[in-house]
């Protein structure tokens, strides 16, 4: 997988040497040449100088080429703007970026971002995300996620209790099309619907596989 991360901060630098320990290919971005340092001895990628929405400077990261992009530096206007231009200029399969300050979350919502809350950001969430690439990040609240996501073929024909699981994932508000309804455990999902639920860490997986890719 490629993927270009911004930010060379702690997060950013720990995400990076994760993902390249990983083997995967990382090109991380950030405007200061001395923060590349934080990059352990592991890190096996490639650093670019410069800002992290800059066209010139993402395509010499390689963005045209990348499955995944990590907007991780400390400011959420530069994180906004590096997420929206990976999203609609270079058409970044998933984009995920780290939100600082709380009060922004309507506005990185609005856009459909994909975000981890920086109040309790570490970058095994970051990680996590990328690897998963489908669900939308709500909200944070202990080891219990608000999720939103669409689902895929795999619910079906299947009722909301059939895909609930007990004490880790419960299914909140049900849209599909232009209807938003609170589902009963008897209600028929479809493919399509897109569902607000809460998930505990240790089921997130298996809620995966109801997620459209």
């Amino acid at each position: 997988m490629n993927v270009v991360v911004v930010g060379c901060g702690r997060v950013g630098s720990q995400l990076a040497t994760m993902l390249s320990v990983e083997g995967h290919n990382v090109t991380v971005i950030d405007k200061n040449d001395e923060s590349f340092r934080r990059l352990g001895s592991t890190f096996n990628g490639v650093t670019v100088k410069g800002l992290g929405f800059d066209e010139d400077v993402l395509a010499e990261a390689g963005i045209r080429e990348a499955d995944a992009f990590a907007a991780v530096t400390d400011l959420d206007n530069t994180n906004l703007m590096a997420a929206e231009v990976a999203r609609k200029l270079f058409a970044v399969p998933h984009v995920v970026a780290r939100l600082y300050n709380p009060q922004r979350e309507r506005t990185y919502q609005q856009l459909d971002l994909d975000y981890v809350c920086g109040t309790t950001l570490v970058a095994e969430n970051l990680l996590e995300k990328i690897h998963a690439g489908h669900g939308h990040h709500v909200s944070t609240m202990g080891d219990i996620e608000i999720i939103e996501f669409k689902t895929n073929a795999s619910v079906a024909n299947r009722k909301l209790k059939d895909v609930e699981i007990e004490h880790q994932f419960r299914i909140a508000l049900v849209s599909r099309g232009n209807t938003t309804f609170v589902p009963q455990p008897e209600t028929v999902l479809q493919p399509g619907d897109v569902v607000l639920g809460a998930v505990k860490d240790e089921a997130y997986s298996k809620v995966q596989r109801y997620m459209e890719g």
